[in-house]
C-alpha cells in the first residue's frame, strides 16, 4: 500500500493523496480534486490516462533542474494535458502551448487545463512544414497516434504545425523549453528546417521512437550535433540545453 500512497501524498499533500488513493481503488477514472495545484484532473478508465498520469506526477518524470525560469515552452503530442498542468503549475508565468493531434484527447487538454489560462492547446502534430497530417490507426493504444503527411483535401486530416511556425504566432523570439513525444514524427521534426528554431531553442526533453519509426534518433542527434547542446537522460526524457543561449 505505502508503495502507492507515498508518491500520491508527495505530489499532492495528505489529504488529497489519501483521498486519491482511495478514489483509485474504488474507481481509477473520473475527476481528481487537487488543492495543491488549484484545478480539477480528469482520468479516463484507459490505461494509457493512469500510465500517464503515474509519469507525471508520481514518478515526476519532468521534475528537472532547470538552468533558467522558462517562459515560453511548447509541449509536443500533450497526449490529455497533464505534462502541461504539470509545468503551468510550477512554472505559472510561463505560456505553454500543448499539440496534439487525436481529436479525444484534444479535448481532455481543454479539460484538464482549464483552470490553466497561460496554457493554450492546439490540435495537430509537431511537423517540419504547416502541411497536412493523418493518424495512421486510429484504433492505436490510446497514447500512440502516429501521423503522416497527406494532401491537404484528405478526408479526416489535420493541420501540421512547425514548430517555427508556432513561434512566430506567439511572437517568440526564443524557445525556452521544447517537449517532444511525438510517437515517431521526431524524425521529420528533426531531419528539415531545423535551423529557423533550433539555435534559438534553450531545452529540449525527447522521448525517441525508433520502434515506431526508424532512423528517429539518428534525425535527432544529427541535427542537435549541428549547435551547442550538452546531453542528458531523465527516466525515457533525452535532455538537450544550448549552452549558447542559457549560460
Amino acid at each position: 500500500m505505502s508503495k502507492r500512497l507515498i508518491p500520491l501524498i508527495r505530489a499532492f499533500g495528505l489529504v488529497d493523496g489519501l483521498r486519491f488513493f482511495l478514489k483509485r481503488i474504488i474507481k481509477k477514472a473520473g475527476r481528481y480534486r487537487s488543492n495543491r495545484y488549484q484545478s480539477d484532473i480528469y482520468i479516463r478508465d484507459k490505461f494509457a490516462d493512469k500510465y500517464t498520469f503515474k509519469q507525471v506526477f508520481l514518478e515526476d518524470q519532468y521534475n528537472f533542474n532547470f538552468p533558467f525560469t522558462p517562459t515560453t515552452m511548447l509541449d509536443g503530442g500533450a497526449n490529455i494535458g497533464l505534462a502541461s498542468v504539470y509545468f503551468a503549475h510550477r512554472f505559472p508565468n510561463a505560456k505553454i502551448v500543448a499539440v496534439e493531434p487525436s481529436e479525444e484527447n484534444y479535448r481532455m487538454i481543454l479539460k484538464n487545463t482549464e483552470k490553466f489560462p497561460n496554457v493554450m492547446a492546439k490540435r495537430g502534430g509537431i511537423w517540419n512544414n504547416n502541411k497536412q497530417l493523418a493518424i495512421v490507426d486510429k484504433s492505436a493504444y490510446d497514447n500512440s497516434f502516429m501521423v503522416t503527411e497527406v494532401e491537404e483535401n484528405t478526408p479526416d486530416s489535420l493541420p501540421a504545425f512547425s514548430i517555427h511556425s508556432i513561434m512566430q504566432e506567439q511572437g517568440w523570439t526564443t524557445l525556452d523549453v521544447l517537449k517532444l513525444d511525438i510517437e515517431g514524427s521526431e524524425k521529420e521534426v528533426f531531419e528539415k528546417n531545423v535551423e529557423e528554431w533550433l539555435p534559438r531553442t534553450k531545452m529540449l526533453i525527447v522521448e525517441v521512437h525508433d520502434n515506431m519509426r526508424k532512423g528517429a534518433s539518428k534525425a535527432l542527434f544529427a541535427a542537435i550535433s549541428k549547435y551547442d547542446f550538452t546531453f542528458s537522460m531523465h527516466h525515457e526524457n533525452l535532455v538537450f540545453i544550448n549552452q549558447n543561449l542559457t549560460f
